[in-house]
């Protein structure tokens, strides 16, 4: 895989990201991280080694889960499937100005998992719960496509296979409920997070699962959040509680593992 999931550099995030929930970089950028958390809805920005960060408004208080950048554009993530996007030069008001909110190009359920490829500028919405996969062995999702610098229009959709992750992971009771995914930038495999039963998830670019990983509930309290920096290092979130803060967990990329 490249990565040793017991040795990641920490990163303890403001109280204000207690419930840090998705990341994001820039076009693979780490000097900055793009974050949200589950409550405000509020984009944060901060550098990983400082506690200063910046906050901008972008909607009222809800559930938000993740968020995408591509193509100079912010899209972010509502549990219900609505999405909120925004140009990313507007990050830098206090209140965001000319957000458009999309209320109907996801199917009804409970979403989790967004992914930018500015490349292809494609969107990458993943169910954790939707009402399509409730009689199927599959976890479905939805492609969305960037077209010109403010609309979003639906271009298909794809499924994950469950079977495969079952026996991969070897587990009594299966669960897999995604809840953050990212590509590879180096491989183009998928890396998929299902916090419910601690699972790291690697499929091929087709969403067929060749690695699970069981994650360490000791290091890995919450895990609702991963991206990719441009030289391929792996970071992880993981949302805190009464003991302890939330943080940002970055694994070096090694191409001799």
């Amino acid at each position: 895989m490249g990565y040793n999931l017991e040795e990641p550099q920490k990163f303890i995030m403001p109280d204000r990201l207690l419930e840090v929930s998705g990341i994001s970089f820039n076009e693979g950028n780490p000097d900055s991280i793009f974050a949200e958390q589950d409550e405000e809805g509020k984009l944060f920005v901060l550098k990983l080694e400082e506690k200063k960060m910046r906050a901008s408004k972008f909607a009222k208080r809800g559930d938000y889960e993740d968020l995408a950048i591509l193509n100079n554009v912010v899209v972010m993530l509502r549990s219900d499937g609505t999405i909120f996007s925004f140009p990313l030069s507007a990050s830098y008001e206090e209140d965001i100005p000319g957000v458009i909110e999309w209320e109907a190009l996801l199917p009804d359920g409970e979403f989790e998992g967004l992914y930018g490829d500015s490349k292809e500028r494609l969107i990458y919405a993943l169910c954790k719960k939707c009402h399509v996969d409730k009689n199927s062995e599959t976890s479905s999702g939805t492609i969305l496509q960037l077209v010109g610098d403010s609309s979003i229009v639906v271009k298909g959709t794809f499924t994950i296979p469950m079977g495969p992750i079952a026996r991969l992971a070897d587990e009594g009771e299966f669960r897999f409920a995604p809840s953050a995914l990212a590509s590879n930038p180096r491989t183009g495999e998928w890396y998929i997070l299902s916090s419910v039963n601690k699972l790291l998830v690697v499929t091929d670019k087709n969403w067929n699962a060749k690695e699970v990983y069981h994650l360490d509930p000791a290091r890995f309290r919450q895990p609702e959040g991963i991206c990719f920096d441009k030289e391929s290092n792996l970071y992880i979130s993981n949302e805190g509680d009464e003991l302890s803060n939330g943080n940002v967990l970055k694994f070096a990329y090694n191409m001799t593992k």
